[in-house]
C-alpha cells in the first residue's frame, strides 16, 4: 500500500487564526473563518488558556476568564491547539486563545504609541548587549549576538550590520526624541566612516569594507565579502546596506560629510556596477579590476539582481531624498523602479517576478541556491517601494504592479490558515499540484512578515481598498502574536508554520549577518507612520537634532516618508520645547533658527484627512 493511500492517524498540533463566526457557550465551541474562507471548529472543552495581545515591555495580560465575552462575531483571534483525527471527523482542541484587541474592530497595534514603545524596547536590548551599561564604545561591537543578547566567540564586525544598528537608534531617536540612542547612532556613523571606509582620491569614490577581525588591540581591514554567497567578490548589497545607518542618521542631524559620503558611493555605483548598455546595476564586482564581467567573479560575473537594482530605494536613497529634497536622487530612483516594473514581473509564468538576470536581463534560473525560487519578502518589499514611488512621481505602472502583487501575493506566499508569511517557494508549481512548493522549509522570518505589513499599510493607505487593510491587520496581528520574545527581549528570527519559535542555528540568533536591528526598526518606524498618518487619521511626533549653520539654506525638511500629496501636514513645532511657528505646514519644512550650535527640534505632524486623496 502506498503512503498516500493511508488516512491520518496521527494528532498535531498547529494554528488557526482568523475572524470568530459564531460561538456555542454551552457546547464550548466557536466557529472561525479563516483569510480563505474556510470555517473551522474550535473545541474549548480542554480548557485553554487566553491572552491579550501585549507589546514588547508589557506584562503578560491574561484573559482565561473572559474567553466567552471576547469571543464575540467578527473578533480576531488565534487558537493554537491540537489536531485529533479519530473517530467521526477531525477534531481541533484549543490550548491557547490570542485575541488582538477586545473585540470587533480593536487591534492593539493600532494604538498610536504601540510602534513607538516596541521601537523604544528593542533599542534598549541592543544598547545593552552591544554595550552593556558602560560607555558607547564600538570597538566592543560584534556582529553575532546570542539570544539572550550575550556575544559569541566570534570577532568580526560587519559594516552592514553597524550600518544597520546605526539605522535603527537612528529611528529610535526620530520616533522618541531620547538623546542616547542619536548618540549610539552618530557614534557608530564615525566608527563606520573611522574603520570601515575607503575614499579612493583617484577615482573620487568611496568603498566600504566588509568588516574587520578584531584580535585584542589589532584589527584586520576585510576588503571583499566573506559570505559564501560574496565570497571575495564585492557585492553591490554589501555596499548599499553600508549607507543605511549613516543616511538615516543623516535625516536627523543633517551632517554634510555623511553626504558627502553617500554621493562618493553612489558615483562608486554609478561608474563601476552601471551597466549603460542595457540598464540597471550588476551585482559583484571583482576588488582588482573593478569588473563585473571578471571571469574571477565566478557564477557572480555579469549578473544583476533585486538587491543590486531594488535596495537602493529603501536601504538609503528615499531616505537621502526625505532629508533634501534633490531631485538627482528622485531621477535615480526613478530609473530605478523603472527598470523593475520593465524586467522583474513575469505574469505569464508565474504571480512572482523574477529576481535575478543576466547582463542582458535574461533570467537567471540556475543560480546558486535560488535557482527558480521566488523570496516572498522581495516581491511584497516591491509592492511597497512602488507605492512609496508612486506618491513622488505618480505613473500607471508603478500604482498596477504594486496592486497586481498585492492582488496575487496572499494566495501565491501568504498562510492562509495560520496567518503570517512564508519565506522561499518555488515560482511555479509543480505538475498538478495547486501550490507552490517550500524549496526548504515552511518556516517564516521576521524581516518577510516586516515586507509584508508595510506593504499592504501603504497599499491600504494609499489605494483606500479594505482587502489591502485586512491583509495589513491579519500581518501585523501574526508578527505582534509570535515575533516578539517577551522572555529575553527583541524579535525572533524565525518562527514555525504555526507561530512557534524556531531557535536553532544562525535563526536562533539576535545578532548574526543578516539581523541587527535594521528591519525591526524600520517596521517600528513605518508601521507608525502608516498606521496613524496614513491609514488611521491620528498625529505622531517626530524629533531631530541639527545644526542650522550646516543645513542648506536652514531648512530642515520632516517628511517621515514617500506619502501621498497632501496627506500630511505639520500641526506644531518645538525647538528646545519651545513653540516655534516659522514653517511651511503644507510643504513639511520648518525653517531653522540662525543659531549657533545644535537644537533639538520636535515636529507634531497630522494627517490632513479632510482632503480627498487621488484614489
Amino acid at each position: 500500500m502506498s503512503a498516500t493511500s493511508n488516512p491520518v492517524n496521527f494528532t498535531f498540533s498547529d494554528t488557526i487564526a482568523g475572524r470568530v463566526t459564531g460561538h456555542d457557550r454551552e457546547a464550548g465551541r466557536f466557529t472561525v473563518a479563516t483569510a480563505d474562507g474556510r470555517l473551522f471548529t474550535v473545541d474549548l472543552t480542554g480548557g485553554p488558556s487566553a491572552e491579550l495581545l501585549h507589546n514588547l515591555g508589557e506584562p503578560y495580560q491574561d484573559a482565561s476568564g473572559h474567553i466567552d465575552e471576547l469571543l464575540t462575531e467578527g473578533t480576531f483571534v488565534f487558537a493554537y491547539g491540537v489536531f485529533y483525527p479519530h473517530g467521526e471527523g477531525a477534531r481541533f482542541e484549543a490550548k491557547r486563545l490570542v485575541f488582538v484587541g477586545r473585540g470587533g474592530d480593536d487591534y492593539r497595534f493600532e494604538e498610536e504609541k504601540w510602534w513607538v514603545r516596541q521601537i523604544e524596547e528593542i533599542a534598549g536590548f541592543y544598547r545593552k548587549a552591544q554595550f552593556g551599561d558602560g560607555p558607547v564604545d564600538f570597538s566592543n561591537y560584534r556582529t553575532e549576538i546570542r539570544l539572550g543578547g550575550e556575544k559569541t566567540a566570534s570577532h568580526v564586525q560587519e559594516t552592514d550590520t553597524i550600518s544597520r544598528l546605526v539605522y535603527g537608534m537612528a529611528s529610535a531617536f526620530l520616533m522618541t526624541g531620547e538623546d542616547e540612542y542619536l548618540e549610539i547612532a552618530e557614534r557608530g556613523t564615525e566608527y563606520l566612516r573611522e574603520h570601515m571606509r575607503f575614499v579612493d582620491t583617484d577615482e573620487n569614490v568611496t568603498y566600504w569594507y566588509h568588516g574587520l577581525k578584531v584580535d585584542g588591540d589589532t584589527e584586520k581591514k576585510l576588503f571583499t565579502s566573506e559570505f559564501s554567497d560574496d565570497y571575495d567578490a564585492l557585492p553591490m548589497y554589501e555596499q548599499i546596506y553600508a549607507l543605511a545607518g549613516p543616511v538615516q542618521t543623516y535625516r536627523v542631524t543633517g551632517d554634510p560629510r555623511i553626504k558627502a559620503d553617500a554621493d562618493a558611493t553612489i558615483r562608486l555605483f554609478d561608474r563601476f556596477y552601471l551597466d549603460p548598455e542595457n540598464g540597471g546595476y550588476f551585482s559583484h564586482i571583482d576588488p582588482i579590476l573593478l569588473s563585473p564581467e571578471h571571469d574571477s567573479l565566478g557564477p557572480n560575473k555579469a549578473r544583476k539582481n533585486w538587491n543590486s537594482v531594488g535596495d537602493h530605494a529603501p536601504a538609503y536613497l528615499i531616505n537621502l531624498y526625505l532629508a533634501t529634497g534633490d531631485q538627482k536622487y528622485a531621477d535615480m530612483l526613478e530609473y530605478t523602479f523603472d527598470t523593475i516594473v520593465e524586467h522583474f514581473p513575469d505574469p505569464k509564468n508565474s504571480p512572482f517576478v523574477q529576481e535575478r538576470f543576466h547582463k542582458d536581463w535574461s533570467h537567471d534560473t540556475t543560480h546558486g541556491w535560488q535557482q527558480n525560487r521566488a523570496v516572498v519578502g522581495h516581491n511584497l518589499k516591491i509592492a511597497w517601494n512602488l507605492m512609496r514611488m508612486h506618491s513622488l512621481r505618480a505613473k500607471d505602472s508603478y500604482l498596477q504592479t504594486a496592486a497586481a502583487i498585492g492582488e496575487t501575493m496572499p494566495e501565491a506566499g501568504g498562510d492562509r490558515q495560520r496567518g503570517g508569511w512564508y519565506d522561499v517557494v518555488e515560482r511555479l508549481k509543480a505538475d498538478g499540484e495547486d501550490q507552490f512548493r517550500f524549496a526548504w522549509h515552511d518556516r517564516k522570518a521576521w524581516w518577510q512578515q516586516e515586507q509584508a505589513i508595510l506593504a499592504y499599510l501603504i497599499l491600504a493607505g494609499t489605494t483606500g481598498r479594505e482587502a489591502f487593510r485586512g491583509e495589513a491587520r491579519s500581518a501585523q496581528a501574526f508578527y505582534n502574536a509570535f515575533f516578539l520574545d517577551h522572555d529575553e527581549g527583541a524579535v525572533y528570527f524565525n518562527t514555525l508554520a504555526d507561530g512557534m519559535p524556531y531557535l536553532l542555528g544562525v535563526e536562533r540568533l539576535k545578532g548574526s549577518h543578516s539581523m541587527s536591528m535594521y528591519h525591526s526598526a524600520e517596521l517600528c518606524y513605518l508601521a507608525a507612520v502608516y498606521n496613524n498618518l496614513l491609514v488611521n487619521g491620528k498625529a505622531m511626533d517626530f524629533w531631530f537634532k541639527p545644526d542650522p549653520a550646516l543645513v542648506t539654506d536652514r531648512v530642515l525638511r520632516v517628511a517621515p516618508d514617500l506619502l501621498p500629496a497632501g496627506s500630511v501636514r505639520i500641526e506644531s513645532v518645538e525647538i528646545e520645547d519651545e513653540p516655534h511657528t516659522d514653517f511651511d505646514a503644507e510643504a513639511l519644512t520648518v525653517r531653522l533658527p540662525e543659531t549657533s550650535g545644535r537644537v533639538k527640534v520636535k515636529v507634531r505632524l497630522a494627517a490632513a484627512t479632510a482632503l480627498e486623496l487621488t484614489r
